[in-house]
This record gives structure tokens, C-alpha cells and sequence, in this order.
């Protein structure tokens, strides 16, 4: 199977201070991995190198068909096309709708056809659970819609791996727990990778994946101290749905269809739905 992020020996360093040394790792279609480390170990900077916010200052590193090491600033938007990133603040654009900011995504990464933006925009809200909420501004829903929404952005362009940096972080479990689930759900569905910064290890017995921890500028692969009895790790990282003690399935335990939904906000004007047949407004 193809390596979507390959990392050899790598060492990061910001200005004069080393990161991470001999960093070996690499994630392949369809994968769901966890960052795990303290406060400050280097999540955030192991994400950043990987959408080049970040250089590389040694060893071998490619994303997609991308040489880090060799990497032209002309090149990075090309890269970043390729990636879903969500972060923890969300960083929508407040002063627009939801549908308005997912348009300006669109137009930025050079989509041009209203209908096919619209027919997108339709397609990751539906999937995300928000087709009901385009047209609400971003401050008038609860975070973890916010955090739907901003798990629709990062799919608009179809991406190959999302980076999650601590999307939990600011919602509360049941909710976090939800937005865990949707993401997990994505990578079982095989051609998405998810790579996911987290302080929530509770998360992995139930949305099983592979398991790296950063610490002491190195990174380890912990998997096996996460694995039921009996389990190989190879399982945990192709997704095979993992049994638990009251015998539900795995996608009894992942769908967020199943746990109780978050309190919707009410305005006095009724939410607006996106049909086939409507097209979308213009920001």
C-alpha cells in the first residue's frame, strides 16, 4: 500500500532549538493515528512540518510526491490542497455564513463553477451532519457544530490526510467524543488518512488506532500499550472494528448518530435547508 507521509531520520529545529531527532514514521491510506505527549512535547510542531509550516533541517521526508527537504514556497499551496487541517480554535470566519465560508475556501484553492461549489458545499455539509445549518453565522452554534463545520472545510477538497491538532480540545467529552467518532469514521471509509493530536486518551479503546507518542524530542510508536487482549496490532491499524465487554459492534460504539445530540440553538428566524434544487447564496 502507498505511503502517504514518510518520515526517515527526520530532525525539526525553530531557529536554534532541536524539536524532534530521528523521527521515523509514515501513514498510509485509510489510517487513523494519535499524536499523544504533554503540554508543549511538540504535537502542534510534528503537524506543522507535515504541512510545511515547519521546515525540515535534516533527514528524508515526503508527503504525497512532496521532498520536504526540497520543498519551493510556490509549492506549498499544492501541498496544502492535498490536506484537511483542523485546527482546535476553529478559525471560521465570523462576519460570514457557513455556506459563505466554505465558498471562500473554495475560490481560494481555485475552484471556479458555482454549481459545482454549491453541489460540494451540499455534499460535506450532508456528510458532516450540518446541511440544515448553512446559512447560520458561525457564532449563533454550539462548538462542536462549529467543529462540524469545520471538519466540512477541511473535506472540500477531497483530501488524502487530514491533520487534527487537539479537535477535541475545547468541546465537552460527549461532544468531543462525537467529533472523534466522525473523524474515525471518515478514515474507515479507506482513502482518507486521519493523523490526530489529543490529551484524551479515554478516546482510543473506543475509536482504535495506531498510537505515537512524542516525547523527549523523539517520537515512539506506543500502539501495543492501548491493545485488548488478544488483539495485533495490525488490526488496530486497519480498522477492524474492535470487540468490547457488552458485545456492541464498533460502529455501534462510533456512529454519533447514537449518542444524544447537542442542544441546537434557536433564533428567531427559522433555519433555511439546502435542497437539490436550490442553489446556494453568494457570500
Amino acid at each position: 500500500m502507498e505511503k502517504l507521509i514518510e518520515f526517515r531520520d527526520v530532525t525539526l529545529a525553530r531557529e536554534e532549538q532541536t524539536l524532534f531527532r530521528g523521527i521515523d514514521f509514515d501513514v498510509r491510506p485509510g489510517e487513523f493515528v494519535y499524536l499523544i505527549g504533554k503540554v508543549g512535547s511538540g504535537k502542534s510542531s510534528l503537524l506543522k512540518s507535515i504541512y510545511a509550516e515547519l521546515p525540515v533541517a535534516s533527514g528524508e521526508a515526503r508527503v504525497f510526491d512532496f521532498d520536504l527537504t526540497r520543498l519551493k514556497s510556490a509549492q506549498v499551496p499544492a501541498l496544502r490542497r492535498r490536506l484537511g487541517i483542523i485546527f482546535q480554535d476553529f478559525q471560521l470566519l465570523t462576519d460570514r455564513s457557513v455556506i459563505a465560508n466554505l465558498l471562500f475556501v473554495l475560490r481560494a484553492t481555485g475552484w471556479t463553477k458555482k454549481p459545482e461549489m454549491d453541489d460540494r458545499i451540499r455534499n460535506v455539509l450532508q456528510q458532516v451532519g450540518m446541511e440544515s445549518k448553512g446559512y447560520r453565522m458561525p457564532n449563533t452554534l454550539s462548538g462542536g457544530e462549529q467543529q462540524r463545520v469545520v471538519i466540512a472545510r477541511s473535506l472540500l477538497n477531497a483530501p488524502s490526510v487530514i491533520l487534527a491538532d487537539e479537535p477535541t480540545g475545547n468541546l465537552d467529552t460527549e461532544t468531543g467524543r462525537n467529533i472523534v467518532g466522525l473523524l474515525w469514521d471518515i478514515a474507515r471509509e479507506g482513502s482518507t488518512a486521519v493523523v490526530m493530536s489529543t490529551h484524551n486518551l479515554s478516546m482510543i479503546s473506543s475509536f482504535p488506532g495506531r498510537v505515537l507518542r512524542v516525547e523527549n524530542q523523539k517520537l515512539e510508536d506506543v500502539t501495543a500499550e492501548f491493545l485488548p487482549n488478544g488483539e495485533s496490532p495490525a488490526e488496530i491499524q486497519t480498522g477492524v472494528p474492535q470487540p468490547t465487554d457488552d458485545n456492541s459492534s464498533a460502529d455501534d460504539r462510533c456512529s454519533p448518530q447514537d449518542t444524544a445530540p447537542e442542544e441546537p440553538y434557536h433564533s428567531e428566524q427559522s433555519d433555511q435547508t439546502l435542497s437539490d434544487s436550490e442553489p446556494l447564496e453568494e457570500p
